[in-house]
Formats: structure tokens, sequence, C-alpha cells
């Protein structure tokens, strides 16, 4: 199953932009780009994550997988960035040891969503 690196290029990160500056969401997608996405992640672009408070803001997600939103991360963050993202494409559920992912996920995280369908638990 693929993973989807969502990208917000329109978080503005709490500044005040001139209309035509650059936006730290889109600075973040170049250096991503750069960088190059790692074995089984796909990066995309969006317009907008609803975090704009918190950006710039990315999202990770995959099929069956649980679901996470970042925010407070800069173009400075990509190789942490990528590297979550490979340790999350490598889980079956979405779910990455909290000592085992990067410090700015440990830290930044601001949602996790559960998959569209949640395994059943025994009823007692």
């Amino acid at each position: 199953m693929s993973t989807t690196l969502h990208v917000c290029m329109t978080c503005r990160a709490g500044e005040v932009l001139e209309e035509d500056a650059p936006r730290p969401g889109a600075q973040l997608q170049a250096a991503l780009d750069a960088a190059g996405a790692p074995e089984g992640v796909t990066i995309v672009p969006v317009q907008c994550l609803s975090a704009c408070s918190q950006g710039a803001a990315v999202a990770l997600s995959a099929p069956g997988k649980w679901s996470y939103v970042y925010g407070r991360l800069t173009k400075e963050d990509a190789a942490d960035i990528l590297a979550g993202a490979a340790a999350y494409a490598a889980t079956e559920d979405g779910l990455v040891p909290w000592r085992e992912r990067p410090v700015i996920f440990r830290k930044q995280s601001l949602a996790r969503i559960p998959p569209l369908t949640l395994p059943q638990e025994p009823s007692a």
C-alpha cells in the first residue's frame, strides 16, 4: 500500500505575507521534493489542511492506517519529515512506536485520525 504525504502549499505559518511572497508551505514542499520521497511514499501538494495557526503542515495517510497531521514545520525539517514518513509507510497500522518517531513527530502532532474502519473489539 502506498503512503501519501500531503503538504499544505498555502500555509503561511502565521506570517503576514505579500500576496506573491513564497509561502512557508510551498517552501517545505520544494524541500521535500528536492530530497525525494522514500520508497512507498508519494508526496502530494494540497491547497489547505485547515491547520493555519499551526502551519506549515503535513498529513500522512494510507488505506487502513491511522492518519496524522503535523504542524509548525519548516523546510529545514524535510529530512525528519521524510524519515517519519518512511517509518509510517513500514507499519501495518500507521502506529510507529513513540521512541522511533522523529522528535518533530513526537512534539508537533496536531491530530491522529483513525482509519475508516477499525477492527472490532471482542464483546464481553
